[in-house]
């Protein structure tokens, strides 16, 4: 089986509300509702890999210091198993802007499963609804 890296955010505004980013008509599962982030290149750490992701996907500029761990997403989907280190973060640089045609909303934790979340993504909910 194929082991599959990936990184994600929830990026976290200063009234606690975590950013999520629905997927573009043109992307596998568009139309659902994920935390920001995506796959991690080779030679990368994870850290590396969302700061970078940050940056194509939402114009944002952070460095790796300012992520924190809070989760990971962990499942197995056809012939691969998908790994996804979940970072927190408080601090970045200019607001966010849907650079790859998706839409965004900032929404507080205990309401992000009104959307419809990736099932992936419905998996740390919990976690992050206790930390925030």
């Amino acid at each position: 089986m194929k082991l599959v890296l990936c990184v994600a955010a929830a990026l976290i505004d200063p009234d606690n509300r975590v950013l999520i980013q629905k997927r573009p008509p043109n992307k596998p599962f568009a139309g659902f509702w994920e935390f920001p982030g995506g796959k991690i290149e080779a030679g990368e750490t994870p850290e590396q890999a969302l700061v970078r992701e940050l940056d194509e996907e939402l114009g944002l500029l952070t460095i790796e210091k300012a992520l924190f761990p809070l989760s990971f997403i962990s499942y197995t989907r056809s012939d691969e198993h998908v790994l996804i280190p979940l970072f927190g973060i408080r601090n970045w640089t200019n607001q966010p802007v849907p650079k790859i045609g998706q839409e965004l909303a900032w929404v507080r934790p205990n309401r992000i499963g009104d959307y419809p979340l990736l099932e992936s993504n419905r998996a740390v909910l919990s976690t992050l609804i206790q930390l925030i």
